[in-house]
C-alpha cells in the first residue's frame, strides 16, 4: 500500500513536470505565431512594390506604347511617300520614253515626206529634161534643113575670130594682173582654209578646160554646125533683144548649171570656214570663166549667167539645202524651172 502510494506521488511529479514544460513551449509557439503573422502584412505590402518595379523595368509605359506607335505611323506614311515618289518617277521616265518615242516617230514622218518629196522632184526634173532633150534635138534637125546664108555664116566666123582673140587677151591680162596668187594669200592670211583649198582645185580645173580649148583652136568652121544653123531663141540682155541658136543656148546653160555647181561648193567652204556669207567675195565668182572656151557667145554674156548660177549656189551650199538646184552625180546642177527664168528664152521658130 505504501509502495503504491509512492508510486502514485511519483507519476503525479511526472506529470506536473510535463505540463510545466508544454506551457513554455506553447507560449514560443504561439510567439512564432504571432511573429509570423506580423510578417505576413509585410511581405504582401512588398508584393505590389515589386510588381510596381516590373512595371518600370520589365513593360513599356503608356508613353512609350504611344510614341512608339506616332513612330509606327510615321513610318508607314514615310514608306508611302517613298512608294508613291517612286512612281511618280517612273510615271515620268515612262512619259519621256513616250514623248521620245512620239518625237521620233514624228521626226521618221518628216524625214519620209521629205524624202518622197525629193523623189518626186527627181522624177519631175527627170521627166522635164528627157522632154528638153526631146525638144532640142527636134530642134537641131529642123535647123539641119534651115541652113543660113554662106554670107550669114562669113559673118559668124568674123566674129567668132574676134571673140576667142578678145578672150585669150583677157586671160593673159587677168594672170599679168596676178588676180588669183594675191587672193590666195588673202585667204591664207584669214585662216580660210577650206575656202583656200576650193580655190586652188578651182584654178587647177580651169587651167586644164584651157590648155584643152587651146588644143582646138583650129576648128574646122565650115563642119560647125553653130555658123550654119538659123537662131530659134530670143533674150533679153542689157536693156537689147539678142538672138541665138540652139548651140549658144547650150553654152549659155551650161554657164548657169556650172555657175550653180562652183557656187554651191563656195558656200559649203565658206560655212566649214565659219565665214560669213557673201559670194562676191569669191574669186570663182569674180573670175566667172569657168567652162567658157570663147566661141558661141560673148564673154560678157557667159559670166553673167554664170554669176547668176553662181548665187543660187552659193546660197544652197552655205544653208547645207536644195532650194534651186539638186545634185547629180559628183556635182550639183541648178533646178529646170530655175534655169528658164534665169534665162528667159522665148522661142522665135
Amino acid at each position: 500500500m505504501k509502495r503504491f502510494a509512492v508510486l502514485s506521488t511519483a507519476a503525479l511529479f511526472v506529470l506536473l513536470g510535463a505540463a510545466a514544460l508544454a506551457y513554455p513551449q506553447q507560449d514560443q509557439q504561439d510567439d512564432k505565431q504571432n511573429k509570423s503573422d506580423k510578417d505576413k502584412p509585410a511581405k504582401q505590402d512588398r508584393k505590389p512594390q515589386q510588381a510596381q518595379r516590373q512595371d518600370t523595368n520589365g513593360q513599356e509605359s503608356p508613353q512609350q506604347k504611344q510614341q512608339q506607335q506616332q513612330e509606327r505611323q510615321q513610318q508607314g506614311r514615310n514608306r508611302q511617300d517613298q512608294q508613291q515618289q517612286d512612281r511618280n518617277r517612273q510615271q515620268q521616265v515612262q512619259q519621256q520614253q513616250q514623248e521620245q518615242a512620239q518625237q521620233q516617230q514624228r521626226a521618221n514622218e518628216r524625214k519620209q515626206q521629205e524624202l518622197d518629196r525629193q523623189q518626186e522632184q527627181r522624177e519631175t526634173e527627170q521627166r522635164q529634161q528627157d522632154q528638153n532633150r526631146q525638144a532640142r534635138q527636134q530642134e537641131q534637125n529642123r535647123q539641119v534643113s534651115e541652113r543660113l546664108s554662106e554670107h550669114r555664116q562669113q559673118e559668124m566666123v568674123a566674129e567668132q575670130q574676134r571673140r576667142s582673140a578678145q578672150f585669150r587677151q583677157e586671160q593673159d591680162e587677168q594672170r599679168q594682173r596676178g588676180l588669183e596668187e594675191h587672193r590666195a594669200e588673202q585667204l591664207q592670211q584669214q585662216r580660210r582654209t577650206a575656202q583656200y583649198r576650193f580655190q586652188e582645185d578651182y584654178s587647177r580645173r580651169e587651167r586644164q578646160e584651157q590648155l584643152r580649148f587651146q588644143n582646138e583652136r583650129n576648128r574646122d568652121y565650115d563642119r560647125d554646125p553653130y555658123y550654119y544653123s538659123a537662131p530659134v531663141y530670143r533674150y533679153r540682155r542689157g536693156g537689147n533683144y539678142r538672138e541665138i541658136n540652139q548651140y549658144g543656148a547650150d553654152v549659155l546653160r551650161q554657164a548657169v548649171n556650172y555657175g550653180y555647181g562652183e557656187g554651191f561648193r563656195t558656200g559649203q567652204a565658206d560655212r566649214e570656214d565659219r565665214w560669213h556669207s557673201d559670194y562676191q567675195d569669191s574669186y570663182a565668182y569674180q573670175d566667172a570663166n569657168y567652162g567658157y572656151n570663147g566661141y558661141y557667145v560673148d564673154r560678157d554674156d557667159y559670166n553673167y549667167y554664170f554669176r547668176e548660177g553662181f548665187r543660187r549656189g552659193y546660197d544652197d551650199g552655205y544653208n547645207s539645202r536644195y532650194e534651186f538646184g539638186r545634185p547629180a552625180g559628183n556635182t550639183n546642177v541648178i533646178l529646170d524651172f530655175q534655169l528658164s527664168n534665169i534665162l528667159g528664152f522665148v522661142s522665135i521658130r
